[in-house]
Order: structure tokens, then sequence, then C-alpha cells
């Protein structure tokens, strides 16, 4: 293995200050983040700090976990304020730890573990693979596509579909709420996982009924079977590059074309353009990239995208190209969520 590095002639910039230094190899060693967030889910120390702050002897205790490595791991997350050590060293909740507990709305603890996982934690370290060769590290690694080894490993693909399921509750809630469904009486949600954002839209719109459409050991999973909810949904198991249920008023794309490359985005959306009417709306999320140096999460995904699956995550613009080639025009951009924005189209005319 070749490293490239500074050699012993080279002169320091003026700019080249302890402080800079101390954060670049933070970020170089920002791995080491993820794992202590893997462990604090995987321990449930949120949960066990629910009726108060507690020393990390004692949650040691609860979480039947080494006291001095479980105050150490605690300590390195309350620097970035995942937890708060107080001075009489107990451990207190914060408000960026909240969504470690289990029982909390919108629980990132199932999401959190399962990031750190195999499939997700190898192809990183292979992050220089994808770049050189502009192809997936996952498929290089696993020699197989990753929503077919999701399918084929079961214990793996039922904890990742309800991570996601989880993570996009609330993103769900703010479509639902952002989109005036008053004049649609049905819907299919393509690619739609479990069901949350149909669940969602039918729950708050009662005139309407609506189509689970994904894998068939991706449905199997739904959330639909309500009582509030009884007859007025049904779940379908299919290829969205072969077809989708026809003749809806709206279809929903969320979190599905940023999994794929350009080529096969358009055939999707082919697809479901296919199965629209002519008054059909088409509604598209996904977090767009914005211009610009700021984080954004957007731009966190798509580096996931570059090491896990064969997609890539968008700015608006490239949405619209998308669509376009596709026989789409844009009627509209929402912004429901700091997380994803939803584009609206209709079939072009």
């Amino acid at each position: 293995m070749s490293v490239a590095h500074r050699g012993a002639e080279a002169v320091p910039s003026s700019s080249d200050t302890g402080q800079e230094t101390g954060e670049l190899l933070d970020l170089a060693l920002g791995y080491l983040y993820s794992a202590a967030l893997n462990s604090a889910a995987r321990f449930g120390i949120a949960d066990h700090l629910v009726d108060g702050p507690r020393t990390a002897d004692e949650l040691a205790e609860a979480a039947g976990v080494h006291a001095p490595y479980l105050y150490r791991l605690l300590r390195f997350l309350a620097t970035k304020g995942v937890f708060r050590e107080d001075e009489a060293g107990r451990f207190h909740l914060t408000p960026l730890a909240q969504p470690l507990r289990t029982d909390a709305a919108g629980s990132l603890c199932d999401s959190i573990m399962v990031y750190s996982e195999a499939p997700f934690w190898e192809p990183a370290g292979r992050l220089h693979e994808a770049v050189r060769t502009g192809t997936t590290a996952f498929e290089r690694q696993y020699g197989t596509p990753f929503y077919d080894y999701v399918a084929t490993d079961r214990e793996f693909g039922t904890a990742f579909n309800s991570s996601m399921a989880a993570a996009s509750e609330a993103l769900s809630n703010d479509i639902t709420e952002a989109f005036d469904f008053s004049q649609a009486k049905s819907v299919v949600d393509v690619g739609g996982g479990r069901g949350g954002l149909l669940r969602s839209v039918l729950q708050r719109n009662p005139h309407m009924t609506g189509t689970l459409f994904d894998l068939e050991n991706v449905v199997a999973g739904h959330v639909l079977d309500t009582p509030d909810l009884a007859g007025r949904w049904r779940a379908e198991s299919g290829d969205f590059f072969v077809s989708v249920p026809s003749g809806a008023d709206v279809y929903f794309l969320k979190h599905v074309l940023a999994s794929w490359p350009d080529e096969q985005c358009v055939s999707i959306l082919h697809t479901c353009r296919g199965a629209m009417p002519a008054h059909g709306r088409l509604l598209v999320a996904n977090p767009m990239i914005p211009a610009g140096n700021e984080p954004h999460f957007g731009k966190t995904v798509d580096m996931l995208m570059m090491t896990v699956l064969n997609g890539r995550n968008r700015t608006r613009a490239e949405y619209e190209e998308l669509l376009t080639e596709a026989g789409f025009e844009v009627v509209q951009f929402l912004d429901p969520s700091p997380h994803a924005a939803v584009v609206e189209a209709a079939v072009a005319g």
C-alpha cells in the first residue's frame, strides 16, 4: 500500500496551527464517534438516564458493562453534546441524546446500530476505491448490489428496513402536512418500504385510498393494518423497473431516486409516467444539495451513496433534468423538512 505524505523537508504554512492540526486529526478519527454512538445505542444508555442523571458506575451496573471504559466513552460523546457530564461526575440526557432512547418518538437507535454494521462500515473504508473507479465500494466488496444483499440476508434486511421506517417517520408527517391532498382520491407509494408515509397520508386524509408498492420481502412487514385504515389500502409487491399500479391520482417516490444512477432513475420515472393518468401528480422526496460549502445532510448521505449504493444525492436542477428527460414537468418545489425537499411533477403535455 502506498501512502502519500509530506516529507521531512516540507515547510509548514503560516496557517498550519496546532488548532487546525487537531481539528483535522479529529476529522480523520471521526469513525470513532460512529463506534461510540453504536455502543451507547447498543447498551441502552439513554434509556437508563430517563429518570435522571447517573454516574458511569451506576450506568455500567444497569447496562452490564465495564464502568471505567463506559466512562471514557461517555466523556468522549459529551464533547459533541451527546450526553453531558456535570461536576459530580453524573451524566445527563441532552437534546442530542434524546433520539437514542428506544421509546422516543422518531428514535434513531435502530438506525445508528444498523449504520455501524459491516455492510455499511466496511465499504466506508474503501471509499478511495469508489473514487478511483467510479463504482460503489459495496458491490466491489460483496459482489452484489446492496438491495439484493438486503433481500438475501434476512437478519440484516429486517434491521435495515425497520431502521429506515423509524428514521423516516418525521419526514413522512412533514410531507403529509406540506402537500394539499384535498383533490386526490388515491395514492401509490412506489418503493414505499413498510408504508409509513402512506399510513400518514391516509390517516390525515380519510377520503383517500392507497397502495403500498415494494419488493415482496419489504411489504410483508407493512404497518398499515390498523383499525382506522381498514378497507382503504392494499399492499402489492413487484419491481418498479417493470411496472407499478396504475390509475392513481398521486404517486410517491420517497428516498428512491437517490439510491440509483441517472439511467435507472429515468427508467423508474418512465414506469411511473406510464402508470399515471393525465391529471396525476408525482411527488419526489429526497435530500437536495444546496450550493455553497455549508454542511448539509444531503452531502453526508451522498458519501453513503458512493460507498454502499450506486446512487447519488442531487441538486434541484439535477432532479428537474431527470424529470424532464422522463417526460415530466415540475409544478413546484416544497421544503417540508430540513432533511429533504419534495418536487411535485406532472406529466408533460
